[in-house]
């Protein structure tokens, strides 16, 4: 397995055996339901991948480069193999730690009441087929764009483009991806406050027809275990009970979903063969689950669950009463929240002692206009100072 220096990557990093890749993974998403119809965005908003998996090259990082070009305001810059990992640090003892050029946010050190600082993000590193380091977790953008023509499209090696702020306040990293063909412009910027970390999306259509997007930005929240893990606020709130998201950097269980003499449920990416394209019949696949309201507002997360729920508040808090932590998860521009617990049966404080959010697109895309812009985020809030 080649070297990586985890200290970068998070402080409790969980280190992996050697796990399987296909050559080329890619995310993947299921049928719309019924009653769902497209969100539509036709003009401009004014709202306020280190080796990611083994299967996905990126060119060579110039680290050199990006330090003598954006160094201060906080931030450091670290070459390991052939990415690098930007370190944003406050001076407050808060930490995010962000990799090039896959985007992927593989920690986040909080500053808590007692004066000391926790890890918030779940992340795995594990050998991949080659024996190159895979790593999975933190905080991932998954998203696709696609339109009736064939045309498809998903952000995955970023630029940076600037970096802003200071560690006396907050520090935000901003990058950029553009299609081949310059008709679709992303930006993602990842902003550090003193109790704060937000991702944002943004999405330009500088082209001449609409498309839509789908997608996610998927967290991987650590917790001491699915068992004391609790989510407060749903309440009220419809959900469809579906197969897990698999993303390019999501952890799921190899077993989810199976029970004894039963087969698992098929994954999304066993429904779909890639972005928008449907196999043949996937009503006939899988059978299609009732929209279903949340009546429990301390929702216990001990089982294996993978939820969407379509109607749930902006904010809501995940409490893990057994490292006595709480995280306010919050959204904008997204309308739907993405949710997975591995269940309990698995090793307390490790590979699968995590909790999945996942601010959404699933069930309905977004549909981005011709010369038009759209804008979601999402946020994870520490009360705890």
């Amino acid at each position: 397995m080649a070297a990586i220096n985890t200290c970068l990557l998070s402080p409790n990093v969980i280190s992996g055996s050697p796990i399987s890749r296909s050559p080329s993974k890619s995310i993947s998403t299921f049928s719309t339901p019924p009653l769902c119809s497209p969100l539509h965005y036709s003009c401009l908003t004014r709202n306020i991948q280190l080796p990611g998996v083994a299967s996905i090259s990126y060119p060579p990082i110039d680290t050199e480069y990006l330090e003598s070009e954006f160094s201060g305001h906080g931030v450091t810059f670290t070459e390991v193999n052939e990415s690098c990992v930007v370190r944003m640090a406050l001076e407050n003892g808060s930490i995010a730690n962000l990799m090039l050029p896959s985007g992927l946010i593989t920690s986040y050190k909080a500053q808590m009441w007692h004066g000391g600082t926790m890890e918030l993000l779940h992340t795995t590193v594990s050998e991949g087929q080659n024996g190159s380091p895979v790593i999975e977790g933190g905080v991932s953008l998954a998203c696709n764009c696609e339109n009736d023509e064939g045309f498809s499209w998903s952000p995955s090696s970023w630029a940076l483009h600037q970096v802003k702020g200071d560690p006396q306040g907050s520090i935000q990293v901003e990058l950029i991806c553009t299609s081949s063909d310059g008709k679709i412009e992303a930006k993602y910027m990842v902003t550090l406050q003193e109790d704060l970390l937000t991702s944002e999306i943004k999405i330009f259509n500088l082209g001449m027809a609409s498309f839509r997007m789908t997608g996610s930005v998927l967290s991987h929240l650590t917790v001491s275990t699915p068992e004391a893990s609790y989510a407060v606020g749903l309440q009220g709130s419809d959900f469809f009970s579906n197969p897990p998201f698999f993303a390019n950097f999501s952890i799921i269980p190899p077993a989810f979903g199976k029970t004894k003499n039963q087969p698992s449920k098929k994954s999304f990416g066993e429904i779909f063969s890639s972005w928008g394209t449907k196999i043949q019949n996937p009503e006939k696949i899988a059978e299609k689950e009732l929209e279903v309201e949340e009546t429990d507002n301390y929702k216990h997360l001990t089982d294996e669950m993978s939820k969407i729920y379509k109607s749930a508040p902006r904010n809501f808090t995940l409490i893990d009463r057994g490292r006595r932590n709480s995280v306010v998860v919050g959204r904008d521009g997204f309308k739907e929240v993405y949710l997975l617990s591995p269940g309990s049966r698995h090793e307390s404080y490790g590979r699968y002692s995590y909790i999945c959010v996942g601010q959404a697109a699933l069930l309905q895309p977004i549909i981005i206009e011709s010369q038009s812009e759209w804008r979601g985020k999402q946020s994870l809030h520490n009360p705890n100072m």
